[in-house]
């Protein structure tokens, strides 16, 4: 019995590793549920079908995307070639930058070569473009099914722990979504205060900037760092002054982003330390891959939900209920 309960456990977490990728996804897709649910039921209240109402959240979605794509895309690209064509005259640090950044450009595959089926990259985009619309797809399915899904895990609890698993449920449901649509509003923010602010002092390829270091605001700590050097480094091709004031605007959104924003936004809907954040964003990567690094800090949140309830013996029903967007009753009434 003892070798069968081993082998079994082995057996387990093999397959468990063996479909790390597909339970990334699916955990993904529970959290962007999460995040849907009560833009979902809020709808529904009107009158509005639940199927309707999780198209009418996907039409936003792609259309805010394409609005981005038409907005950016072009004055990006205007902004690199004129750049580039400028990069023969300049000299120095910045000459060596727009050199390489030219090279690097020159060596990317022709749009003839990306259509072969043979090539890796074709079959990557494949992968990608299926696993997106795995995600899209079982979120929608888990808005629809959720509720019956805890009403069959409650039902397998002894009858004095089923309000508790119930209560749980919930408590992590909106801690996952308050923490998504946060982000969403905390990526938007950054993205087009920094981009105004670089424009202003003059710092080169401020819109390319600007967006990345909002899209890095997904990656707790470091990605801030990330593009808080990036903007020195490039300001520096321009002039030390370009730099500091590249470097002040980083530092001033970031604080105005901990102190003001955070709080008013997502409150404490993850609950987390700031090193906890790190380790489990380093962590997750080192496990699982780059990818996991999205899923790090709400699969921590989840586990410190679980840690609080089973192990300190914390009342879920009793727990502040993180709300963005939404007002609380709306989250409670679910």
């Amino acid at each position: 019995m003892a070798s069968i309960v081993v082998v079994g456990v082995v057996v387990g977490a093999l397959a468990l590793w063996k479909l790390k990728i597909l339970l990334a996804l699916l955990f993904l897709a529970f959290t962007i549920a999460a995040a849907m649910r009560p833009g979902v039921d809020a709808l529904r209240r009107r009158g509005i079908p639940r199927g309707a109402a999780v198209l009418l959240h996907y039409a936003v979605l792609v259309g805010a995307v394409g609005l981005l794509l038409w907005a950016v895309v072009p004055r990006a690209v205007d902004q690199v070639g004129t750049a580039l064509d400028d990069s023969e005259d300049e000299t120095g640090v910045k000459g060596e930058l727009l050199g390489w950044l030219d090279q690097r450009l020159e060596r990317l595959p022709r749009p003839e070569e990306l259509v072969d089926p043979a090539l890796e990259f074709t079959l990557l985009t494949v992968e990608i473009a299926v696993g997106i619309l795995f995600v899209l797809a079982a979120a929608a399915y888990w808005i629809f099914e959720r509720d019956d899904a805890v009403r069959f895990v409650t039902s397998l609890m002894p009858r004095h722990h089923r309000k508790v698993v119930h209560d749980t449920w919930n408590l992590i449901d909106l801690k996952l979504g308050a923490y998504v649509r946060g982000q969403a509003l905390l990526i938007t923010l950054v993205a087009t205060v920094l981009a105004v602010c670089f424009w202003a002092i003059g710092l080169p390829f401020w819109l390319l900037i600007a967006i990345f270091a909002g899209i890095v605001e997904i990656v707790p700590v470091i990605g801030p760092l990330t593009a808080g050097a990036l903007a020195v480094g490039v300001g520096l091709t321009v002039s030390v002054g370009v730099a500091i004031a590249a470097g002040v605007v980083v530092l001033v959104v970031r604080l105005l982003e901990d102190y003001l924003v955070i709080p008013r936004v997502l409150g404490d809907a993850v609950g987390l330390s700031p090193l906890v954040v790190l380790t489990s964003v380093g962590a997750s990567a080192l496990l699982f891959g780059e990818f996991a690094v999205l899923l790090a800090i709400p699969l921590a949140a989840v586990i410190a939900t679980l840690f609080d309830v089973v192990v300190r013996d914390k009342d879920p029903a009793e727990e502040d209920v993180p709300t963005v967007l939404f007002p609380a009753q709306d989250a409670e009434s679910r």
